[in-house]
């Protein structure tokens, strides 16, 4: 049986009974036992005089109490013993002998004799220095790793805490740009806002005005045609020979009432023509179309072109690209040299192989000057006695009333107009024919009819669709146009209001047409 621990029954000595510790203040009684003073005095509370020893029970005065000082110092020396045990800087538990040898197998310091014994003599020893220098090696670098880690994470955190700030910086000066710019929208919209109101108010004003002069106007037409009326039904009684002095009488009357009625109602009008295209896959090979698909005139020779469905083989016509289904629109073609030729519209299913009839029941609409003549190709020709051949027609479209009307552009003369419900309910298409020695344009513009004279406009006006475009028009192609007709020769008041829509409005601003009063007006929306 191995022998027993001196540390262990040192440190059992120095241990005192009651409270199982080390000895603190150390004293001894009567009968030899030790104990410390504190302990030993809980225990003795109550008693008077005498008190038994807590150990043996011997009945022991408590006032001979003496100090053991040699046991507070071998407390001392025990406590040293066992913290040097603890560190292992002590001996052999087992053995008594130094620890100087270290089991790699067993990871533990061993002594000499514990490395012949059976349970260490296959392992791996080496000397506890060794051991423990090759340990400090390892866990050194393993150090130096972890330092290069810390560093590493220390850098990351330096720069991404850099970058942070200058994230911070960003997005501030983004914050100040959009509040400097919103202000800056919010103060030109309160001044758009306040132009605008006040451009309304003189509209207002100037809508008040006119209707009231076309009030005074048609007042004065309106007691004209009731004293004419009057006059007449009294002449209407006399005798057949006074009768037929009236008759000659009546006719320039008439005419000076229709003119006065057309200058009353028709001061101002603006209208946006539709943007129309030639389509080349349906031109008669004859026919040369400009690159913009403008305009079109007979060629000299017959060209070759592929002979596809689309395209009309016999007769000298061609279609435009836009097709209508719906809505109003208005396009004008501008006629040039001395040949015939015919304009209108044709719907999408018109015959295009063979001979075709030019008439509403193969499906095209139009007028005609062929001949020295000029007529509606209705069913049976309509002659339409004209003063002279117009050089700019005006077609305009109304497809959800199925009508058509020609216009003589020059003077804004009505040519003539196919009734509603003649023109069916499917894709329609403007329709050109080209006879020799005539040349047709369409023309993709604004057109204007001059005020009459010393007559005044407003400038703007209300409403939100164009009279025949049905979409907004935009008020940088308004005053394009006014400066450009102005360049013609227009009145010089539409220079003048072309620079007040101009200065009222921005130049993407939509611009309308509508009807009020009589007139066209114009509304920047």
């Amino acid at each position: 049986m191995a022998a027993e621990n001196p540390v262990e029954s040192l440190q059992e000595e120095a241990t005192c009974p009651v409270c199982l510790e080390y000895f603190t203040e150390p004293v001894t009684l009567e009968c030899g036992h030790n104990f410390c003073r504190v302990c030993i005095s809980q225990c003795w509370e109550g008693f008077d005089s005498a008190a038994s020893c807590p150990q043996c029970r011997e009945t022991v005065q408590q006032r001979n109490l003496r100090p053991n000082r040699q046991l507070a110092n071998v407390v001392e020396i025990t406590k040293r013993l066992s913290l040097q045990a603890a560190r292992g800087d002590g001996v052999c538990g087992e053995h008594q002998e130094a620890l100087k040898l270290f089991c790699e197998e067993d990871q533990t310091s061993i002594c000499v004799i514990c490395r012949e014994s059976q349970a260490h003599r296959a392992h791996k020893i080496v000397p506890i220095q060794e051991a423990a220098q090759e340990y400090k090696e390892k866990i050194q670098a393993h150090l130096q790793t972890l330092r290069e880690e810390r560093e590493k994470l220390l850098g990351f955190k330096v720069t991404g805490e850099k970058r942070s700030q200058e994230y911070l910086k960003q997005t501030e000066t983004v914050r100040q740009k959009i509040v400097s710019e919103f202000q800056e929208l919010r103060q030109v919209l309160e001044e758009q806002e306040r132009l605008l109101l006040a451009g309304l108010d003189k509209l207002d004003k100037e809508i008040l005005k006119k209707q009231n002069e076309n009030v005074t106007k048609l007042s004065e037409q309106i007691s004209r045609l009731s004293e004419l009326i009057s006059e007449l039904e009294g002449k209407c009684q006399k005798p057949v020979s006074e009768f037929l002095q009236v008759r000659l009488t009546l006719g320039p009357a008439v005419r000076d009432l229709r003119v006065t009625q057309r200058m009353a109602l028709a001061n101002w009008f603006i209208i946006r023509l539709s943007n129309v295209t030639l389509d080349p896959d349906t031109a008669h090979p004859e026919l040369v179309l400009s690159e913009d698909g403008k305009s079109v005139r007979r060629g000299d020779t017959r060209q070759r072109l592929p002979n596809n469905p689309e395209r009309f083989d016999t007769v000298l016509c061609v279609l435009g690209c836009e097709g209508f289904t719906s809505g109003r629109h208005c396009w004008e073609v501008e006629v040039a040299g001395g040949g015939g030729w015919a304009v209108g519209v044709a719907r999408e299913s018109v015959g295009r192989k063979g001979g075709i009839s030019r008439r509403p029941e193969w499906g095209i609409w139009a007028v005609e000057q062929w001949g020295g003549q000029f007529r509606a190709l209705t069913s049976t020709a309509t002659p339409l006695p004209l003063s002279r051949f117009p050089s700019r027609i005006r077609v305009c479209l109304d497809c959800d009333r199925g009508q058509v009307t020609f216009i003589d552009a020059g003077d804004e003369a009505p040519i003539f107009t196919f009734p509603p419900g003649s023109v069916p309910g499917e894709r329609i298409q403007p329709w050109l024919g080209v006879w020799p020695g005539s040349q047709l344009s369409l023309l993709s513009r604004l057109t204007h009819s001059g005020p009459a004279p010393g007559s005044s406009f407003p400038s703007r006006c209300l409403g939100r669709h164009s009279e025949w475009g049905g979409s907004p028009c935009p008020a940088a192609a308004i005053r394009r146009e006014l400066r450009r007709s102005s360049g013609r020769g227009g009145n010089s008041a539409v220079t003048a209001w072309g620079s007040k829509i101009g200065r009222a409005a921005p130049a993407h601003t939509p611009v309308s047409v509508t009807t009020a009063c009589g007139l066209f007006i114009i509304l920047s929306l």
